[in-house]
């Protein structure tokens, strides 16, 4: 059975419900339209269980897509870092994932524009949510990042809350991008380019597992 984030459980039922009542009381080519968007709902709203890789260490991608930046940065939460980008195409898994095992401490909306998101500047001048946690591998953050296309940046999480690496923290409707901030002392388990999924693929690790 298809797994649905809660986000879209509401526009899927009405959209499902315009389309009945469509066919009750209009001819049936009516029920075309809202009957598709309740099906590219549902596929845009899908949450397949992802399960961390068994015997591997590591901070695993907080969401699907490609990796399109690595560089080095310093954030007052985090210090020195490493940033990862991983652009969300409209056709991947929109629910995003905790890279780690660790505590929320840090939260932050920054509004801002709507530039493509793998444009280079998105990260620094785009909506974005950052949500910032303490690890045993030192202080990360997740920076969820709003595209030309999206209109929401969901978090449903909250400051103080400790989660489990892979676990679901929030979701960007319609395509955008999450950026992984790593702490100094880890190194990135990608290259550019790469392909990735939230919660199973390894983006970083420590410096002496990479030995």
């Amino acid at each position: 059975m298809l797994r649905l984030a809660p986000e879209g459980r509401k526009p899927i039922l009405i959209f499902t419900g315009a389309a009945v009542v469509s066919i009750l009381i209009f001819p049936w080519w009516a029920a075309i339209l809202p009957a598709s968007m309740a099906a590219f709902l549902a596929w845009f709203f899908r949450d397949p269980e992802r399960f961390p890789p068994e015997g591997r260490e590591g901070w695993v991608s907080p969401a699907d897509g490609r990796v399109v930046e690595i560089y080095s940065t310093e954030h007052p939460f985090t210090g020195r870092c490493t940033v990862l980008g991983v652009f969300m195409s409209p056709l991947d898994v929109h629910v995003n994932r905790m890279p780690c095992n660790g505590t929320l401490s840090f939260m932050e909306y920054v509004p801002g524009k709507k530039l493509m998101a793998f444009n280079p500047k998105a990260s620094l001048e785009n909506e974005r949510f950052m949500m910032g946690f303490d690890a045993v591998e030192g202080r990360g953050m997740t920076v969820q990042v709003a595209g030309f296309l999206a209109r929401r940046i969901v978090c449903s999480r909250q400051k103080g809350e400790t989660l489990s690496r892979g676990e679901r923290f929030g979701m960007i409707k319609l395509g955008s991008r999450v950026d992984l901030y790593l702490p100094e002392g880890m190194l990135p388990a990608v290259k550019m380019g790469e392909k990735v999924r939230s919660g199973e693929t390894v983006m970083g690790v420590r410096k002496q597992d990479e030995a």
